[in-house]
This record gives structure tokens, C-alpha cells and sequence, in this order.
């Protein structure tokens, strides 16, 4: 069951949901600014810092012992954008980036519990810009910022400034129990997938 808006500002007064900062207004007032809350799904913003893949330079193999966000760390270049210097995200090319929001999905208490989607935004894909493609889950009792896999496929390139709303979470209730399984990424903060 995927929760409307309305369900989603219970699940964060509740604390079966936490996002932080909080994304606000809860609801669009004449003449006032956008509302990121649509009516099934939160707007949240890219945040300033991402990472950029060096091309041709390495292989990816999973098949090897070590950590996946070691490697990309490695083999990356971080740059931290600013509203006078956005990245300009050319045609075909592959990125990694990062929500302003710090996500949580606690299971404690009694169920239902929370999951959740990380989504593009359709203004964004119409352009061709394609965000958390691949891997879109959030799970029960994940907590930190959310990796966006971002790659331009559209004809022009993209202008990615920070603060800019990116990305959607779609909040669903899970049935059932749930026996932890925590993700190697829990309580990320980087776009590679570290831990501050």
C-alpha cells in the first residue's frame, strides 16, 4: 500500500518516517511557494557535493574482495557545487550524487513498518535526465542520506544546481514482521555509499 500525503505527515509525526530536514510546506497555501508533498510522494532536493567517475580508468568487479565504495572513492572525483557554479552534466555521461535529506524507516515497536522508492521526477525525465535508475529501494530500517545514480540521456545537457528538487519518495507500508537485514550503505553520507 503506497501511503498518500496525507498518511506520510502521520508517519512522520509518529516517527515510523523520519526525513531531515523535514521538507516543508505540508500543504500548497495561495501565493505560496511549492509544496513538495504531490499527493503520494515527497519532493527532496540534491545536495552539493557529487561524485564523478573516472572514465575508461577502472574496472568494476564485484567478484573481488573489498568494499564497493572504497573503489569508487578511488576512483572519483568529488566536486561541491554552489548556486554560482551547478554542474553542467553532459550528454551520456554517468554521475553520483546525494540527497539533501537524511532518511530514516525505523522498525521498532509494533508493525506496520515503513519502505520506500527513490524516484526521478518527470520534469527532470523529460529532458532525459535519469535519476536512481537501478536500484530504487529504501529499506525497513535504513537510515542516511539517498545515493542518486544519475545519467544524462537526453539531447542537451542538464544544469544540476544545489537544492534543486531532483528526486520523489514514494512511502509504502510493509505487512508483516520483519527480521533486520541491514544494508551495507546504512547510515551513508557521501554518494559512494561512506559513513561519516
Amino acid at each position: 500500500m503506497i501511503l498518500s500525503n496525507c498518511e506520510i505527515h502521520t508517519a512522520l509525526d509518529e516517527g515510523r518516517l523520519v526525513i531531515d530536514p523535514e521538507p516543508s510546506p505540508r500543504q500548497l497555501t495561495v501565493g505560496g511557494s511549492h509544496c513538495p508533498y504531490d499527493t503520494h510522494s515527497v519532493d527532496l532536493k540534491l545536495h552539493s557535493e557529487i561524485i564523478i567517475p573516472e572514465s575508461g580508468k577502472f574496472v568494476v568487479d564485484l567478484t573481488e574482495a573489498g568494499s564497493l565504495s572504497d573503489d569508487l572513492a578511488r576512483h572519483s572525483k568529488k566536486e561541491i557545487l554552489t548556486e554560482d557554479r551547478p554542474y553542467k552534466l553532459k550528454r551520456g555521461k554517468f554521475i553520483l550524487a546525494r540527497t539533501i535529506e537524511k532518511i530514516a524507516l525505523p522498525i521498532s515497536g509494533e508493525p506496520p513498518y515503513l519502505a520506500a522508492r527513490i524516484e526521478g521526477k518527470s520534469s527532470r525525465a523529460r529532458c532525459g535526465l535519469l535519476v536512481h535508475f537501478t536500484a530504487p529501494t529504501v529499506h525497513p530500517g535504513f537510515e542516511g542520506t539517498l545515493t542518486l545514480e544519475i545519467i544524462n540521456l537526453g539531447p542537451a545537457a542538464f544544469m544540476l544546481v544545489p537544492g534543486m528538487y531532483i528526486a520523489q519518495l514514494i512511502v509504502e507500508q510493509v505487512h508483516g514482521r520483519i527480521n533486520q537485514n541491514p544494508s551495507q550503505f546504512q547510515d551513508q553520507s557521501t554518494p559512494q555509499g561512506h559513513s561519516s
